[in-house]
C-alpha cells in the first residue's frame, strides 16, 4: 500500500488522529535478547525525537544512563518474559529489581498454563504478587498472550488481572510463534471486559499506523512496537 493510501486509510479509521497524540501512546520497545546497552541508547534518543509515551526493554538492561530519556518519558521493563513459565517468586523479584533499577512500569506475562488449565486463582495470585512487588505508582501491564487463549479463557484473564490489581491488560509479547500478535477482536474484548477505568495495551505485529490505529479505534489506549518510526512516519 502507497504511503498516500495508508495515511487516507488512517484518517478514516480515527479522524482525530495525529501524530502527537499516536506517538503519546506509544511504547517504543526493544525486546530482542541479542540487544546491547548502545543499542537501548539509540533506541532512548529515538524515542525523545519521537515522544512517546515510554520505552520499553529486558530488565538486564537497566538502569538506562543518565540523562538517556527526558522527564516526560517512562521506563518499561517486562518481567517473566516471554514464555511466563517462571515461578511467580522469580516473577516477583524480578519487578521489584526493575524499580530498584528506575522502571515506572512492569508487564508481566502470566502463566499461561495456568490459564489454560482454567487455574484462574493462580493467574490472580501471581500477578498479585508482582503488584506487591511493584506497588503504586508503579504502572503494571498484565501480558495475557491473547493468540493462545479462547474468548472466553480472554475474559477470564482480564478479570484475574484487574482483580490483583493490574492497571492495563496486554495482549502479546511478539515471541510466540504460534500466538501471533494483536489482534482487534482481541483487543474490543479485552476493552469490553475491562471497562473504561483500566488500560488496554495492544502489542504484537503493529508495524503500520493503519493497524495502529485500528488497534485504538478497537479500545486500546497504549502500544507496543518496535516500528514507531514507520507508524508516525504515515499521520
Amino acid at each position: 500500500m502507497a504511503a498516500s493510501d495508508r495515511a487516507a486509510t488512517a484518517a478514516r479509521l480515527l479522524p482525530a488522529a495525529d501524530r502527537a497524540t499516536v506517538a503519546a501512546m506509544i511504547d517504543h520497545t526493544l525486546l530482542v535478547p541479542e540487544a546491547t546497552a548502545d543499542e537501548v541508547h539509540q533506541l532512548c534518543r529515538d524515542a525523545t525525537s519521537f515522544a512517546v509515551k515510554a520505552v520499553c526493554v529486558s530488565p538486564s538492561l537497566l538502569p538506562l544512563g543518565s540523562g538517556w530519556l527526558p522527564a516526560g518519558i517512562l521506563t518499561a521493563a517486562v518481567v517473566g518474559f516471554p514464555s511466563g513459565a517462571h515461578h511467580a517468586a522469580t516473577k516477583a523479584a524480578e519487578a521489584s529489581l526493575a524499580r530498584a533499577n528506575g522502571a515506572d512500569e512492569v508487564d508481566m506475562v502470566i502463566n499461561l498454563g495456568l490459564a489454560k488449565a482454567g487455574a484462574w486463582g493462580g493467574v490472580r495470585a501471581e500477578i498479585e504478587a508482582v503488584r506487591a512487588a511493584a506497588p503504586h505508582p508503579a504502572v503494571l501491564k498484565v501480558i495475557i498472550e491473547s493468540g493462545l487463549l479462547t474468548d472466553d479463557e480472554i475474559v477470564a484473564a482480564c478479570h484475574a488481572a484487574v482483580a490483583a490489581g493490574a492497571d492495563f491488560v496486554k495482549t502479546s509479547t511478539g515471541f510466540h510463534a504460534t500466538a501471533g500478535g494483536a489482534t482487534v477482536e482481541a483487543v474490543r474484548l479485552m476493552r469490553a471486559t475491562v471497562g473504561p477505568d483500566v488500560g488496554v495495551k495492544a502489542s504484537g505485529g503493529i508495524r503500520s499506523a493503519e493497524k495502529a490505529l485500528a488497534m485504538i479505534e478497537a479500545g486500546a489506549n497504549r502500544i507496543g512496537t518496535s516500528s514507531t518510526a514507520a507508524i508516525l512516519a504515515d499521520l
